[in-house]
């Protein structure tokens, strides 16, 4: 009797040798049945004992456990490259960082060059202007050009066109730190490049002298330190709409150059009377550097850096649409 129970053993060890790894249904069974031999039968353990089912499957989920670690090693190391997305869709990674950068300073360009040169208009009183155009047209100038700019930019770098915003994104994570350099160096030209533009189109002396090229400084009768607040303040309300209509997927996307527009718009109204309504490092400072005039520009420079990171982190850690990992 243990001598058949012996030869059955070895027979149904060999047919399991034998069948090919592909016909796992035929494998299993095969394995059942020894199992159920196996069980059947006293054994001692040893060197040449048969692992059965369960160490089989021990071995499939510890081989499983691997891969998805290394997958996910790698989808790490790919997103620490890439630098993930930015605003309103945009890609940025080493790939498309020239050409994001390049929009960076086409766009603030577009803005500067837009909201100066019609201030410069105000303050000159040209005849053209009309009546409602000091107190209407700087602030709604500003806001139309930097609606503009998202809705034509956008894609390609996130529109940030202001060190505050990119600064502001870069300290919750949703911005990538070693490519803030290239934004900001790209909206400190644009600026530049759009306070010349604004001399050129008014010509003479007038619009550098007099109007020092629509460059922000304190009204009248208004200290550095009133100024400061002012534009924490305005630039903290600017970030924080741009937080929430570009970086939270529940926000619908078509609303997001209107938004952001407005925003700007109102901060505009608000602090124009005060501070120049800046909110923004590069359209102080292009004006600025091009007219020779850099009265109170620390402010200029602190205010809304110190505005833009408290209205993103406030929105980031208290709003936002928590996303769970992968």
């Amino acid at each position: 009797m243990d001598s058949e129970r012996g030869r059955r053993e070895e027979e149904l060890r060999g047919e399991a040798a034998e069948r090919p790894a592909t016909d796992p249904l035929r494998v299993d069974s095969v394995g059942d049945a020894a199992d159920d031999a196996w069980t059947a039968t006293p054994r001692r353990a040893g060197p040449d004992v048969t692992r059965g089912r369960v160490g089989a499957e021990e071995e499939a989920r510890l081989e499983e456990s691997v891969r998805r670690g290394a997958r996910w090693a790698i989808d790490e190391k790919e997103q620490e490259e890439s630098g993930g997305g930015g605003l309103y869709g945009s890609q940025i990674d080493a790939s498309h960082i020239v050409g994001a950068a390049i929009a960076e300073l086409v766009g603030t360009f577009i803005l500067v060059f837009g909201g100066t040169a019609v201030a410069v208009g105000a303050i000159l009183s040209r005849p053209t202007a009309g009546p409602a155009y000091d107190s209407l047209a700087v602030a709604l100038a500003f806001g139309l050009a930097l609606a503009i700019v998202v809705a034509a930019l956008g894609h390609v770098s996130g529109a940030h066109v202001n060190p505050a915003v990119t600064l502001g994104m870069a300290a919750t994570g949703k911005f990538p730190w070693n490519y803030t350099p290239h934004y900001i160096g790209a909206q400190l030209v644009g600026a530049l490049l759009a306070a010349v533009a604004t001399w050129i189109t008014f010509g003479g002396v007038g619009a550098r002298s007099e109007a020092k090229l629509a460059a922000t400084y304190p009204a009248q009768g208004v200290g550095d330190l009133q100024a400061f607040i002012v534009e924490i303040l305005i630039t903290f309300i600017l970030v924080f709409v741009v937080m929430a209509v570009a970086t939270d997927d529940r926000a619908p996307a078509a609303i997001a150059p209107i938004a952001v527009g407005f925003a700007l718009a109102v901060e505009v109204f608000i602090a124009g009377p005060v501070t120049g309504g800046s909110l923004n490092p590069a359209r102080s400072l292009g004006p600025m550097i091009v007219a020779g005039d850099l009265t109170s520009f620390w402010l200029y420079i602190l205010g809304p850096i110190i505005g833009g990171v408290l209205g993103a982190l406030l929105y980031d850690r208290t709003m936002a649409q928590t996303e769970g990992p992968g």
